[in-house]
């Protein structure tokens, strides 16, 4: 059985590693000068070589010819994921003190390291802080973030990088002609761009595309296989949400899914467009596309896609049963007085008689219904008495419930801000006397009118159910 492509042409030496010649380089001349350090630290991006050239660079310092699947006891390889506890780690250090058998060092290479338990990176940092001089640590992770300051702070750290589209599209090029596979450059290119820069994802893609045809394999052959949309519909969907345009956006995006492309690999596609090619009406989109997962992709797709004006007008208008329509903000509300402001029981600014104090925005009930409110009034009357106070209302929801006005806010710190006496007096006067509540949005509570929205859009992509508690899927 042939070998994948990634494992036959996987580099030997340090100088067969492509497109990582800022480590490659020090490494070689390290060795070259004898200067090796107890630790080191290879970060970067999956499938850029950090593995390779630990294995290249242990073989090398300890002068053994290098075989893939070659095993030599003095290099001894471990998987952090699954080896990852403190016990792993004690016999680790037992066994690190043991003089190599054949070589000049004992070489650990620890893989995905940040995967390490807090009790198993404490008992490495003792061997770190004090190694046996035969001993070499080299350890590889995805995530440097992860690996505390301690172990990094005690290693040699090299940064290893995704290839650029040239340099990959040259190493391609190359084996894909040395294993005589008929490919267009333009088929390569996609599989370059499809590759992200990772050699070993690069590779894997060109060995299943090269078994499409015995004949030349083209752009169209490789798209089809890979199930991605073309560059003209992704043309069509972007200038449809420029332009605002829903019908044609869901008919597009409808003509995309039902061709087989997954909703994820389009928002990808879309996503690589944008950044490729930048622009202000589009960036926008980055954000939203970006958390489109299950469940409800379709929808959530649609939703990225179509800017709030145009989802607003093409869908019903019904009105919501929990809104009444605000007041005019330059009319007064009908109620015949305004609740006293006790400003003497508040210090600071807020506490100063104004000379015009601000007329109700709110119409007070003695019920529970939700009464009149201007929520654009309101912020501009805060924003009137104190710009600062009115910045955490953005994004705010309002609902006025008796003579209390509750305004729910996502973010923690908003909250606290505008729960400070000084500034809850603000919002009181503002109100024209109602009480402030600060709370929480209530995750439970659906709008009539987006469950509307959402229903219909789900339709339209397919009929998708709610979620087992009864929700929408936003």
């Amino acid at each position: 059985m042939a070998k994948a492509l990634y494992r036959r042409y996987r580099p030997k030496t340090l100088d067969e590693v492509v497109g990582q010649e800022q480590v490659t380089g020090i490494l070689s001349q390290a060795l070259k000068d004898g200067k090796i350090s107890h630790a080191y630290l290879f970060i970067g991006p999956r499938g850029t070589g950090k593995t390779s050239v630990a294995r290249i660079f242990a073989h090398e310092i300890n002068n053994f010819p290098y075989e893939i699947e070659d095993d030599y006891v003095d290099i001894i390889e471990i998987d952090g994921a699954s080896n990852r506890g403190i016990d792993n780690i004690r016999e680790l250090r037992e066994k690190a003190t043991i003089a190599p058998t054949k070589g000049k060092y004992k070489i650990y290479i620890i893989d995905e390291v940040h995967m390490l338990t807090r009790e198993a990176f404490n008992a490495l940092l003792k061997t770190l802080e004090e190694p046996p001089k035969h001993t070499i640590f080299i350890m590889a992770t995805t995530d440097a973030h992860k690996v505390p300051v301690t172990i990094t702070s005690r290693a040699q750290t090299y940064t290893f990088q995704l290839a650029d589209n040239e340099t990959m599209f040259g190493h391609l090029r190359q084996i894909a002609d040395q294993e005589q596979i008929k490919i267009t450059d333009d088929a390569l290119k996609i599989i370059v761009k499809r590759g992200g820069g990772s050699f070993r994802d690069s590779l894997s893609l060109l060995d299943q595309i090269s078994t499409l045809s015995t004949d030349e394999i083209s752009s169209d052959m490789v798209i089809k296989a890979m199930g991605l949309p073309t560059d003209e519909k992704i043309n069509q969907l972007l200038a449809s949400y420029c332009s605002a345009d829903v019908v044609k956006i869901t008919t597009v995006l409808k003509e995309i899914l039902s061709g087989g492309v997954k909703p994820e690999t389009l928002s990808e596609e879309i996503i690589t467009r944008i950044v490729d090619e930048p622009n202000a009406e589009t960036l926008p989109l980055l954000a939203k596309l970006a958390e489109i997962k299950p469940p409800f992709v379709e929808a959530k797709l649609l939703v990225a896609l179509t800017k709030p004006e145009a989802l607003a007008h093409s869908v019903s208008s019904a009105p919501n049963p929990t809104t009444i329509p605000a007041p005019n903000p330059t009319t007064n509300p009908t109620a015949t007085s305004k609740p006293a402001v006790n400003t003497a029981q508040t210090p600071g600014k807020s506490a100063e008689i104004r000379e015009k104090p601000a007329e109700p925005i709110a119409k007070a009930s003695t019920d529970t219904s939700v009464g009149n409110f201007d929520q654009a009034a309101f912020v501009k009357q805060v924003k009137i008495l104190n710009g600062g106070v009115s910045l955490p209302l953005n994004g705010a929801k309002f609902e006025v419930r008796g003579n209390t006005l509750e305004i729910s806010v996502k973010a923690k710190s908003f909250r606290d801000i505008l729960s400070k006496d000084d500034n809850k007096q603000i919002l009181v006067e503002a109100s024209g006397g109602l009480n402030i509540s600060i709370i929480e949005p209530r995750k439970s509570t659906k709008s009539a009118a987006n469950d509307e929205v959402i229903s219909k859009l789900s339709g339209i992509m397919g009929g998708e159910v709610e979620d087992e508690e009864g929700g929408n899927p936003f």
